[in-house]
């Protein structure tokens, strides 16, 4: 498993989620991190989900 890196953000920059998830791939992290964005009612918000070797899984603006 690793560990992954949802970050979600106001209009204004306001980091107002920073959570992190495990994951055994890039695919599981971005369909954990689609759910997660739903399931808080952000997924309209400006974020990015990324992996632990700072590639960008997820990223909405």
């Amino acid at each position: 498993m690793q560990t992954y890196k949802l970050t979600v953000f106001e209009q204004d920059g306001e980091k107002i989620l920073d959570e992190a998830f495990q994951a055994q791939n890039d695919q599981e992290a971005k369909t954990k991190g689609e759910n997660l964005l739903l399931e808080k009612a952000m997924h309209e918000k400006t974020h990015r989900c990324t992996s632990p070797a700072g590639k960008l899984i997820l990223f909405h603006r």
